[in-house]
Order: structure tokens, then C-alpha cells, then sequence
């Protein structure tokens, strides 16, 4: 808009051309909407497992006013909890939503592209926790994308079939080619398109760090924010085969040709079947697996393809120099997962447990309850998992880029005080921070009606300028260290955000010495 140009009324159209056709969005409260425009061709039929294909170029004007379907998914509790009800899903689902308040600005705007969570088996790109007002608000372009999620975005059909190989990494090449759209097209709506940000939390903050050592992906970002999620998150291209073969089983399929003519719901439900197994017995999960996300059974493949066999040594070698880059977790991830889980009752239990993480359980005890003298043992449990799954990765990313990049850690610790302390600093968070939606009441569900406005105000602060600058800095923050050369400042994000100097040391070394 023009400098002191009245705001458009709601509802007042916007036309602007891409590099595939003319689109039409609409003002909402200031800010201009362009909802489900597609970023690659329709993933069906013969497409299905396969890797996104180019957009068909269209004429006269495309509509972008509602936002599009969401890549198929089984239903979830997290639907409520996250702020609203279940969106339509539909298999044409590579499309992507844009958010600015200026399509012709007299200075290109930084561009913000976040992925979405979900254990890489839910969430969408247009969920009312992503909504991206307040970053247009703050002068940012801000995209949110859909990507293909369960066995359609993450099943490794090459040890079947050999055409089908890399089939396993289908989601992370959507989010590639959202970033290739990106690049195209993000100064058609005002943005940068040599000033980009990737940020993502869980399933997305393990996108990030995967897109980091990514060959295909090097040069379509310049900053990246991971959120709850490192590159730790890679399966082992054997396991991820058998886990096809046995998904094939499950969803009484004989081929891969079967499994590219059946019906999307027959996926979903073997899906289904096989999470709910898992769930059900997670340290038998463990034990098979070897990796305490064995719960999930679709996530990405370090293949040695398209994602390096080791993902963070590719990091540590360069892989993404000169990215800046902020990562961090919250205080209590595990707690939101407990909640779909039966707590730990014993020490002995605890010890089972914690014996299939590491060889020395009794020692991983007494270092937790050094540093968490009056913690129960469900809440250590619930630490000794927020640092396996989580906190250690996040540091372990964080050491490995620090040489190539500035790289700022944070840790989230203000608590929800939903049910009581249930929630508490739990996964996710900080969402509703990050983009300063904590007064939208469909999230109160999550963060209560009280939580702190500053806080929100000064972490979106903070993650707009440091999409602008390459700095996180905000007004109500401390000055916030590099990691490096032997320190670990931490910023603590609580209603009093503090620096802190390696907070927890002594568990972080614990699970170091267990390499």
C-alpha cells in the first residue's frame, strides 16, 4: 500500500501474477491473504510416491480466497488441542498459503517460510495456529505450505521396487519445491526472494535441520529457525524398508503397483493400525527400532540420496554455512506425549526404561536427580525424554553449525497453566507465541485466556528480526550470546527471559559420554 493509504476494506480483492498464472486474494484486517495456490502438480494417480512435479501454467485468474485441502491424515486429538476442528483433506494437496500487507513495497520484505509439525503424519499449513497476520503485520511475507504426510510423503518403497527409490523422502522434496516456488514468486507479493527464513517446530524443526544438509535445498534459504527438532530425526534406510514391507502387510497389499492403485482411506487405516501397535507397547517399539521416535512409523530417510546417510556430520561439515541459525526446545517437551501415555509408577520401571536409551540407567538417574533434586519419577521421565528426543539433538545441531554460522539457543520455560499444571512448558508450546496469536481464543484451550502478551510480543520480535537481520533481538530480551568457542549461553523464554550459561550441563555431558 501506498505510505498513510487508508487499509482496504475486508473482503476487497488483490490480484497479482505469477510465474503460472494470475491470482486473486483478498484483505483480511489489513492484510492481504492468498490462500491454496499450488506449488506443484496434483500428487495422484500414477504420481502418488512420486517426486512433485511442475505446475500447469493457467489462464485468466485463479482463485485464491479458501484455503485448500490438506494432505491426508488420520484424526487426532491434536485438532482441538491446537485450535480448531479437523480440516478437509483431500490427496491434491501441495498447495500454499501467503500472508502481506504490501504487495508492492519500495523495499522487497523479508520472507518467512514455516513448515508444520505433526510427527510427519498430521497438521497443514492453513491450521488457525499458523495464521500469519501479525508477521505481515511486522513487515514480513510470510508462507505456510503443505507437504505430504504418513506413507504418501514418508514410505520407502525402494527395497520393493527400484524406480520407487528415495520415495521415502517425498515430503521433504514438497517442501523443496514450495522453497523453488518461493524463489519464483515471493517478490510478486512483496517479499525477497534473496532474503528467506525457513522455520518450523517438531516434524517442521526437524524439516529445517534436514533441509539444512540437503544438497537440492542449499541456496533456496538464508536463515533458519528449529524449533523443537534436530537432524537426529533421520531413519535408517534398512529399517525404513522393513517398515515398508511390513506396512504393505498391514494394509493387505501384494506390490507397490497395488499400493499406488489403492484407495487413500486403506492407507490411512494401515496407518492407523501400525501407530496404534506402537503406542501401545513404545519400549517394545524401542527395543525393535532402536530410536525413541519409533513411535512415529513415517519419518524421513537418511538415504545417502537426497539426505546425507549422516545428516549432522554434513551439517558439521558445511553442509549449510553461512545460514544463521536459532534452535531451542521447551522445559517439559515429553509432557504433551505423556498425555497419550500411561506415567511411569516405580524406580524399577524408570530403569527398564531408561536402559533402552542408554547402557548405564543408574547413572542417567542419579545425574537427573542431581540436577531435579525434587522432581517425581513421572517428571523424570519426563526430562530424561524432553533431552533424548529433543534437547540433546537441538544442542548436538546447534555445536555442529556453530563453526560455519552464528547460532543462538533458546529454552522455553514459561508453563501453561492449563488443567492444573498439565501442559505445563510442554511441546508446541511456544506456537502461539511465535506468530503473537495468544489472544485468539480457539488457543486457550492450550495456553489459557492469561497467558503473557509482552512474551508473545517480544518472541515474535524476535524471530521477525532475526529474519531481517540475522540477529534475534527484541525489546524486553537480554542481548543474546552466539553459541561457540566453549560457552553455551541459553536464553531462557519465560515471563522474564534470562540468559543462562549452560543450563543442565551435567545430563547434557551424561548423554555426550554415552556416544
Amino acid at each position: 500500500m501506498a505510505p498513510n493509504a487508508p487499509a482496504p476494506h475486508d473482503g476487497t480483492p488483490i490480484e497479482v501474477d505469477t510465474t503460472h498464472g494470475r491470482v486473486r486474494g483478498a484483505w483480511h484486517h489489513g492484510v492481504a491473504r492468498f490462500a491454496g495456490l499450488p506449488f506443484a502438480a496434483p500428487p495422484v494417480g500414477e504420481l502418488r510416491f512420486r517426486p512433485p512435479q511442475p505446475v500447469e501454467a493457467w489462464d485468466g485468474v485463479r482463485e485464491a480466497l479458501e484455503f485448500a485441502p490438506i494432505c491426508p491424515q488420520n484424526p487426532s486429538m491434536m485438532d482441538a488441542l491446537f485450535g480448531g476442528e479437523a480440516e478437509v483433506w483431500d490427496e491434491d494437496c501441495l498447495y500454499l498459503n501467503v500472508w502481506t500487507d504490501d504487495v508492492r513495497p519500495t523495499e522487497l520484505r523479508p520472507v518467512m517460510v514455516w513448515i508444520h509439525g505433526g510427527g510427519f503424519e498430521m497438521g497443514s499449513g492453513s491450521s488457525p495456529l499458523y495464521h500469519g497476520e501479525a508477521f505481515a503485520r511486522s513487515g514480513v511475507v510470510l508462507v505456510t505450505l503443505n507437504y505430504r504426510l504418513g506413507a504418501l510423503g514418508f514410505l520407502e518403497l525402494g527395497g520393493l521396487d527400484p524406480a520407487y527409490a528415495g520415495s521415502g523422502n517425498l515430503g521433504l522434496l514438497d517442501q523443496v519445491a514450495a522453497l523453488e516456488w518461493v524463489r519464483s514468486n515471493a517478490a510478486a507479493f512483496g517479499g525477497d526472494p534473496d532474503d528467506v527464513t525457513i522455520f518450523g517446530e517438531s516434524a517442521g524443526g526437524m524439516s529445517v535441520s534436514l533441509l539444512m544438509a540437503m544438497p537440492r535445498a542449499r541456496g533456496l534459504f538464508h536463515r533458519a529457525i528449529a524449533q523443537s527438532g534436530a537432524a537426529a530425526a533421520g531413519r535408517d534406510p534398512a529399517d525404513a524398508r522393513a517398515d515398508a514391507t511390513a506396512f504393505l502387510a498391514e494394509a493387505g497389499l501384494d506390490s507397490v503397483q497395488d499400493a499406488v492403485d489403492a484407495d487413500v482411506t486403506t492407507l490411512l487405516a494401515a496407518h492407523a493400525r501400525m501407530s496404534a501397535a506402537r503406542m501401545a507397547d513404545p519400549e517394545a517399539a524401542v527395543r525393535a527400532h532402536g530410536n525413541p521416535l519409533a513411535f512415529l512409523p513415517f519419518r524421513p530417510v537418511a538415504d545417502g540420496g537426497e539426505v546425507p546417510a549422516d545428516p549432522l556430520a554434513a551439517i558439521a561439515g558445511g553442509a549449510a554455512a553461512g545460514v544463521a541459525l536459532v534452535t531451542g526446545t521447551t522445559l517439559e517437551e515429553w509432557k504433551l506425549f505423556a498425555l497419550m501415555a500411561p506415567p511411569v509408577t516405580d524406580e524399577a520401571a524408570l530403569l527398564d526404561r531408561l536402559a533402552l536409551l542408554c547402557d548405564r540407567p543408574a547413572e542417567a538417574l542419579a545425574a537427573y536427580r542431581a540436577e531435579l533434586p525434587d522432581a517425581s519419577l513421572s517428571d523424570l521421565e519426563c526430562a530424561v525424554l524432553t533431552d533424548v528426543v529433543f534437547r540433546v539433538p537441538a544442542s548436538d545441531l546447534a555445536d555442529a553449525h556453530a563453526p560455519h554460522a552464528p547460532v543462538h539457543q533458546y529454552r522455553w520455560d514459561w508453563s501453561s497453566p492449563v488443567g492444573g499444571g498439565m501442559i505445563g512448558a510442554s511441546h508446541a508450546i511456544e506456537i502461539p507465541f511465535v506468530f503473537d496469536l495468544v489472544e485468539d481464543q480457539r488457543l486457550h484451550v492450550f495456553v489459557g485466556p492469561e497467558a503473557p502478551k509482552p512474551l508473545a510480543r517480544a518472541v515474535h520480535e524476535a524471530w521477525v528480526t532475526f529474519a531481517t537481520t540475522g540477529t534475534p533481538a527484541a525489546d524486553g530480551l537480554p542481548d543474546w550470546p552466539t553459541v561457540g568457542g566453549g560457552r553455551r549461553p541459553v536464553l531462557s523464554l519465560d515471563v522474564v527471559p534470562a540468559l543462562l550459561e549452560d543450563p543442565r550441563a551435567g545430563t547434557l555431558r551424561f548423554w555426550s559420554e554415552q556416544r
